[in-house]
Parts: structure tokens; sequence; C-alpha cells
């Protein structure tokens, strides 16, 4: 005797798994990650993955509940893009990196500071390459000079 599902069931299915997975990424890259801009980019991707999961549900009870909730989601996630896009932008003025660890004072005042420093970033070339005026031929630089050990 074979068993079948229907297929409203195996539609439900496969799009709470789908769903289940997009916020599963996004909690990992939220959690693993110290870079601003990623750990926003994964809080999108966890309030996407629920939001299929809502419109899932509504369409398998045959109500539109859980789209309306949908609509909510993205014009509260547009507000939060927004919000972040301007502290992003406003913290990378004021330090110049966007590495979370470098946000001690953000910190709450019983918080144990973060142990692991940001790596110091290399020092500038004294010469910077640039481009030729134009109709001037550039100086010859030699291939000891030009080859780049870290690209």
């Amino acid at each position: 005797m074979k068993i079948t599902m229907p297929p409203e069931l195996v539609a439900l299915q496969s799009f709470l798994a789908i769903g289940a997975v997009l916020f599963g990424v996004g909690l990992i890259g939220f959690l693993s990650r110290r870079n601003m801009i990623v750990m926003f980019l994964s809080a999108e991707m966890m309030l996407q993955g629920v939001s299929l999961s809502l419109v899932a549900w509504g369409r398998y009870h045959n109500d539109l509940g859980g789209q309306m909730l949908v609509i909510f989601i993205i014009a509260v996630a547009a507000c939060e893009a927004a919000i972040a896009l301007a502290l992003v932008l406003m913290l990378f003025e004021r330090k110049g990196n966007l590495d979370i660890a470098v946000w001690q004072e953000l910190r709450e005042s019983n918080q144990p500071p973060f142990e692991e420093e940001p790596p110091e970033s290399e020092e500038a070339p004294a010469d910077w390459p640039h481009l030729t005026r134009s109709g001037v031929l550039p100086k010859s630089i030699s291939e000891k000079e030009s080859y780049r050990r870290k690209v």
C-alpha cells in the first residue's frame, strides 16, 4: 500500500525547507562575520526566509494574512536598509573601518572588551602609481618594482 501526500503539502514542505535554509544561512552569516555590511545583508536574508515561510503558510491555509505580513516585513526591511546605510556611512567616516571589533566604545560599560584586535593595515607605498599626462610616455618600471606579492 503506497501512501501519497497531497501536492499542497509537498509544496508547503518545500517552501518551508527553503525558508529555513535562507534563515539558517542568514543566521550563520550574522554570527560569524564582523563586517557590518555583511551583517546587515545576513539580517535581510533572515527576513526573507521568514517572509517565504509566511507566504507558504498563507497559501496552504488559503488565507491572505501571510501575504499581508510579508508586505509589512518588506516595508520594515526597506526602512532598516536606509537606516543601516546611513549608520554604515557615518561609522566608516568616523573610523575608516567597518570591522565590529574597532567599535569598542559602543559596548555597554559592564561588558569586557573584545579580545582580538583587528589586523593593522599595511603601510602605503611612498610613491603611489599614477597615470601620465596625455602625449607623455610613462617611465619604464622594472619588473622587480612592478611585482605585487598579494594580488
